[in-house]
């Protein structure tokens, strides 16, 4: 799948004000809170001066007593003192949440694991929503998110880089000049984003990161680590065998520490809607109200695990360290240089799909001529202009070329030339004629070749329905190329067998028919002992003979010509 297969869809065919009136609906319906997902408490700051200052902020007798009983315990005084204080802290963390923890026996209770599930259920809404988005192509979702968030920026990149406005400012410039001359442009749009829009969208891709790391975390694994409590407890594990997920864990939540904009809400909420757009009941209103509760109701979740969840002072427990704090997670910093990067690419493809089609443009005069005027013919199943759901096959514009040319030009003007000799026509040579017979049979046969090939790619044919079942899978962007290729790995290699007999057919007929032309009796290629005959029967027959030698050296050149575009289908 090219860039533009990944673009064709419901975010491409938004225009830019359309995207900004989506925004807006979303302002009117969202009833979403602004409140912080993470606030950091006292015990978070408290932790911030150290070990060493806390100690020295001690009374001088408590520092005497340390240091007294360091000499009876062989042990620092500070260490002690540590010690002290985690005992204190499990105590004061047992009594304030007496449902969540027990520093008696050191486990995590029943409620920790109730309020653990349900964060991993309510999130899940995020793991689904950034599979279909970020995860599949993520130059495209900056692109869209972009688009809200640079509005300027994005409105001067489609219109600046666009080659018909790049040729209107240099209309002598060769193509691959016009392209780098675009590409100036991009980069001289691009040193016009602000600072407050780099810092936006800095924002958006760090809570998406973070959003990423919460939604895909391994709750299974320490929700796993919880066993059934013999006591009747329900369900309890040692703080410490998952200290260091749950660090991990923390450490999300503090470098997320308020809720997305509504702007990247909006960016996940079209890339879900695209899987469901095609579905008869689509109700664009109610799906944004579905996906606006959910999305409210997981980052609810989120505040009231980190309410109700003491997780620094029990990680500080867990790691016998009083002043543990948590830290920032990186992420989202190269979301310049990815936008950058899906630009690049974006306006070089564009310039090569207009290059192609200017390319196509020109054939398709020459086309006109060699059909004498009569339209391209397209297979029913496979990607055109009149089917922009079919199965995009490399090479399909040469069998709607071959198989126009068998409906035109091969039974009105080459078969009735052929057909004498197939009938009547007296080889010197044998091999010959079995030569002249086959390659005669590959061209008669061509069009029900074309269309058996075309019914195998319907949605229930051999390769028809592996491409459909590849191109509903909800699976990420490289992921899913890779299965589409393979669905159309086969009939790629009967299409190129298609092409090849044929051309192979071409140049065999070429050659016998020449050295009928040239009657020359004993070479590799010689003429018919029955000439005259054949000659007398059929009027004007050699001159349409050499017509047809010309027709199909005219086609062969036509077909190199399309070979050279490589061009994915008609238009």
């Amino acid at each position: 799948m090219s860039d533009s297969d990944t673009l064709d869809q419901l975010a491409a065919r938004l225009s830019l004000e359309e995207r900004h009136e989506f925004l807006e609906k979303l302002k009117s319906q969202s009833a979403m809170s602004a409140e912080p997902l993470y606030a950091a408490g006292a015990e978070e700051k408290a932790g911030e001066s150290g070990l060493a200052a806390q100690y020295a902020r001690l009374p001088w007798y408590y520092r005497l007593l340390y240091f007294i009983l360091s000499f009876f315990k062989n042990r620092p005084p500070r260490e002690l003192f540590q010690e002290s204080r985690i005992g204190k802290l499990g105590r004061e963390i047992a009594a304030g949440y007496p449902q969540l923890f027990d520093n008696q026996r050191n486990q995590l209770l029943n409620e920790f694991y109730n309020l653990l599930e349900g964060l991993k259920t309510d999130v899940r809404f995020f793991f689904d929503a950034l599979d279909v988005s970020v995860n599949r192509d993520r130059g495209t979702f900056y692109a869209f998110l972009g688009s809200l968030e640079m509005r300027d920026i994005h409105r001067r990149l489609e219109t600046e880089t666009a080659p018909g406005y790049v040729e209107g400012k240099n209309p002598r410039k060769p193509e691959a000049e016009a392209c780098q001359f675009a590409l100036h442009a991009m980069e001289e749009i691009f040193t016009g984003i602000s600072e407050e829009q780099r810092s936006v969208m800095y924002f958006n891709v760090r809570s998406l990161f973070c959003l990423k790391e919460l939604a895909f975390f391994l709750y299974d694994r320490v929700l796993g680590a919880f066993g059934s409590d013999p006591g009747g407890k329900g369900m309890v594990c040692s703080i410490f065998v998952i200290k260091d997920m749950l660090g991990t864990l923390n450490n999300i939540f503090f470098s997320l520490p308020s809720p997305p904009g509504l702007t990247l809400l909006e960016s996940l909420f079209i890339f879900i809607l695209q899987e469901r757009s095609a579905g008869p009941d689509f109700d664009m209103d109610e799906e944004i109200r579905n996906l606006l509760g959910r999305a409210e109701k997981a980052l609810e979740t989120i505040r009231q695990f980190n309410r109700q969840v003491p997780l620094i002072p029990l990680l500080r427990y867990a790691n016998r360290d009083i002043s543990l704090c948590p830290k920032v997670i990186p992420g989202g910093e190269d979301w310049f240089a990815v936008y950058r990067d899906y630009w690049r690419h974006h306006i070089e493809e564009q310039f090569a799909a207009y290059s192609r089609n200017r390319r196509r443009q020109e054939m398709f005069k020459l086309f006109e001529q060699f059909f004498r005027g009569a339209e391209l013919l397209t297979l029913k199943n496979a990607l055109s202009g009149a089917n922009p759901d079919g199965a995009p096959v490399p090479g399909i514009f040469a069998l709607s070329f071959l198989l126009t040319f068998h409906e035109v030009v091969f039974i009105n003007d080459i078969d009735p030339v052929l057909q004498p000799i197939l009938a009547d026509g007296v080889f010197f040579k044998q091999e010959n004629y079995a030569g002249f017979s086959e390659a005669y049979d590959v061209l008669f046969n061509l069009r029900d070749d074309i269309k058996k090939l075309d019914a195998k790619l319907d949605p229930e044919g051999e390769y028809g329905k592996p491409y459909a079942m590849a191109r509903q899978d909800m699976l990420a962007l490289p992921v899913k190329r890779r299965k589409i290729q393979m669905a159309l790995e086969d009939v790629s290699g009967e299409f190129a067998r298609i092409l090849n007999r044929t051309k192979e057919a071409m140049k065999h007929l070429i050659s016998l028919l020449a050295g009928i032309a040239r009657r020359e009796p004993g070479a590799k290629y010689d003429s018919l002992s029955n000439l005259k005959d054949i000659e007398a029967q059929t009027p004007d027959f050699m001159n349409r003979l050499v017509s047809v030698i010309q027709t199909f050296h005219d086609t062969l050149d036509l077909l190199d010509t399309i070979d050279l575009m490589e061009d994915t289908g008609p238009n």
